[in-house]
């Protein structure tokens, strides 16, 4: 059900009346994940991927103080162009409405966003987590809080490779949020094919992870991660990472940036040293997080409305 706080658009509004797959899409990654012009074409490759699966995409964003979901050719590309937009989680939204301002949205505000809107899938390039800096352990990425809260589905490729990923699966077992691998065994790290952690749950075909989805809904069950490794052909070499992870690092730590600049820094510093390697694998995996939330989604309603 959707609600007057929310700028729905008028397609994504139809296709909610008339019980056609939708999908959310999160805006962080246009205006502080992918350097332009590439974030701009990533943006409408996600888009046309939902699309050619039968789902209509609905970016989302605070645009000029309207929460709004789905953004229009104009405001994605403006978004694209922009500098300096605000980025927006969970806690922000009030201050950017009340500010009247243009704000990227992360995964937890997209979510919240988007289930106010009524949908119930959502694909993303990698959730956050908590971070890896043993002096700061509460620096816990609001994602999982939300998920945990938030009958929605996201569609990622693991959470984002700079985290302490198994503290951050422990705290998503905590909150109750199922974790569940796209045909694999292991939890997904964004960049890399694969944590080699393993995942509690697996499922193979869009048709089970719907019925995981519907079942969990049906217990009163929050958020659910649906996790799908980046294509092996553009995930970056192990050995790799770790030696960029760890100049990044270093890099961050001799400026002093820490807290929410943290991560657009070392994701962009990371681009650096890979020579635009985990640039290609960020565009791969969000397109195709967001054909394969498309076919779920459209699974879903199937399995919801009883037709085969």
């Amino acid at each position: 059900m959707t609600d007057a706080s929310v700028e729905v658009a008028a397609e994504v509004m139809a296709a909610l009346t008339a019980g056609r797959p939708v999908v959310a899409l999160e805006s962080t990654v246009i205006a502080h994940g992918l350097p332009w012009p590439m974030n701009l074409e990533t943006a409408r490759a996600a888009e046309a991927a939902a699309r050619a699966e039968g789902a209509v995409p609905a970016t989302v964003a605070v645009w000029r103080g309207r929460p709004t979901v789905g953004l229009s050719a104009e405001q994605l590309e403006g978004l694209a162009r922009s500098r300096g937009t605000a980025k927006a989680s969970r806690r922000d939204l009030a201050a950017a409405v009340a500010g009247r301002r243009t704000a990227a949205t992360t995964v937890a505000a997209t979510a919240a966003l988007a289930h106010r809107a009524g949908i119930r899938l959502f694909a993303t390039g990698g959730i956050g987590g908590a971070h890896r800096d043993a002096l700061q352990p509460w620096d816990i990425s609001a994602d999982l809080v939300e998920l945990s809260r938030t009958p929605i589905a996201v569609v990622c490729a693991g959470a984002k490779s700079i985290l302490d990923l198994p503290r951050t699966l422990e705290i998503l077992e905590t909150l109750g949020v199922p974790v569940v691998g796209y045909r694999t065994d292991s939890f997904p790290a964004f960049y890399l094919h694969s944590s080699g952690l393993p995942v509690p749950a697996r499922v193979d075909t869009p048709a089970e992870a719907a019925a995981v989805l519907t079942a969990h809904w049906q217990l009163g069950g929050g958020g659910v991660v649906l996790a799908q490794p980046v294509a092996p052909e553009v995930a970056v070499d192990p050995a790799t990472w770790d030696q960029a992870l760890a100049e990044a690092e270093r890099q961050a730590a001799a400026s002093g940036v820490r807290g929410p600049a943290l991560t657009p820094f070392l994701l962009a510093r990371l681009a650096e040293i890979t020579q635009g390697q985990t640039l290609r694998a960020n565009h791969a995996l969000v397109v195709a997080n967001a054909r394969l939330a498309a076919q779920v989604a459209a699974a879903y309603l199937r399995a919801d409305t009883g037709h085969a």
